[in-house]
């Protein structure tokens, strides 16, 4: 068992190593080819990334890809395709903005009625793509980027002053009514920038995500519709339950990605809020595995090479290379984890196959006596 154990984290170790050495190889020789030197943009992207207001950056911006990720994550542990995290997160913050501004409680309750309503929101929108695909057979893939799409109309037809949204003349922005002061989610300072104090919570809704998925009946069920419908339908779990239960789990796991800059940073909903983090979330859990440490590594290494981009603008590098790094790396590691586990397969084939064998060896022997 020991051994068995060693092999496995071995091999767990092999396929990120593997991936992030090709990714750095396939990018040295496009700076290359572009007349650059690979190990001076290294050095630049590693220096600039290294700084104290860089590592602020880093940490808030892997705080919100860290959430995106799992809620994709979810998802992929059953063979769902959740495309719509990006639509559920903006709807879900949008409508939480709205809530906090209109209500004037003390912020010990109304911080949580703002993450629940978020949570709640994000979890009905997931919830129609779930529907519909129990029930009408529709992929959730479709149904979801169709769902992006509809909650960014949603959002412009309430957004709008004297609605939900109200005109900064100054500014000539439209926004919800700002959060009360004590609503606001609490930081950490630095020398520099604050780091998020959601930064906690994301924390521990990864703990929450090792604890279902790896601890409990329902982690089970889920895990076992993912590879094998029939097989869990055989052992008494209802398909159709968990592909609707997984939807509201990642649904209310994406209305938590949009809290950190509504609580922590805007204090409301407007034009300019973060879009596109739910895409990201993809990339990050593709990188993480769907392990929750490991998507919490995908993050930092996103929100590093985000960061390490302004590095390299500055000394004269095209900008556009750390979006060639980033999508090299996503496609190297699944190459790579792909040729780890048909490797770690065929080891442990040999290795039962070498154990039958001797265990065929000694009955002869023992037979002949």
């Amino acid at each position: 068992m020991k051994k068995f154990d060693k092999d496995r984290l071995l091999l767990a170790v092999a396929a990120p190593v593997l991936a992030v050495v090709g990714a750095l190889i396939v990018t040295a020789l496009v700076l290359a080819a572009t007349g650059k030197q690979p190990f001076d943009a290294f050095h630049v992207m590693l220096t600039y990334g290294s700084k104290s207001d860089s590592q602020v950056y880093i940490l808030n911006k892997a705080t919100t890809y860290y959430l995106a990720g799992l809620a994709v994550a979810v998802g992929f542990r059953m063979n769902l395709f959740n495309i719509g995290v990006d639509g559920q997160y903006r709807l879900a913050a949008f409508f939480a903005a709205a809530v906090g501004g209109a209500l004037s409680i003390p912020g010990a309750i109304e911080i949580p009625v703002i993450i629940l309503t978020a949570m709640a929101v994000g979890a009905v929108w997931a919830a129609i793509a779930g529907v519909l695909k129990v029930t009408r057979g529709v992929s959730e893939v479709i149904s979801t980027i169709m769902l992006n799409s509809l909650a960014g109309i949603v959002i412009g037809y309430f957004l709008q002053d004297g609605r939900l949204g109200v005109l900064d003349k100054n500014a000539n922005m439209v926004s919800t009514k700002p959060l009360p002061s004590s609503s606001h989610l609490f930081n950490f300072h630095t020398s520099t920038d604050p780091v998020v104090g959601f930064i906690v919570i994301a924390a521990v809704v990864g703990v929450i995500y090792w604890f279902g998925l790896s601890r409990t009946r329902f982690g089970f069920d889920l895990r076992a519709v993912g590879r094998s419908q029939s097989a869990a339908e055989a052992s008494g779990v209802s398909v159709k339950r968990m592909v609707v239960t997984s939807m509201l789990i990642s649904g209310a796991m994406a209305g938590l990605v949009g809290m950190p800059t509504l609580l922590n940073q805007s204090y409301d909903y407007g034009t300019d809020f973060p879009v596109g983090i739910g895409f990201t979330g993809i990339a990050v859990a593709l990188l993480g595995r769907n392990n929750p440490i490991g998507v919490a590594v995908g993050a930092l290494l996103w929100a590093f090479l985000e960061r390490a981009s302004n590095g390299l603008e500055f000394e004269g590098y095209d900008k556009e290379i750390v979006g060639v790094i980033q999508g090299v790396i996503v496609l190297a590691v699944v190459i790579a984890y792909e040729l780890v586990r048909r490797y770690g397969l065929t080891r442990q084939q040999r290795q039962v196959g070498a154990e039958l064998a001797a265990a065929g060896s000694d009955d002869k022997q023992e037979v002949t006596a």
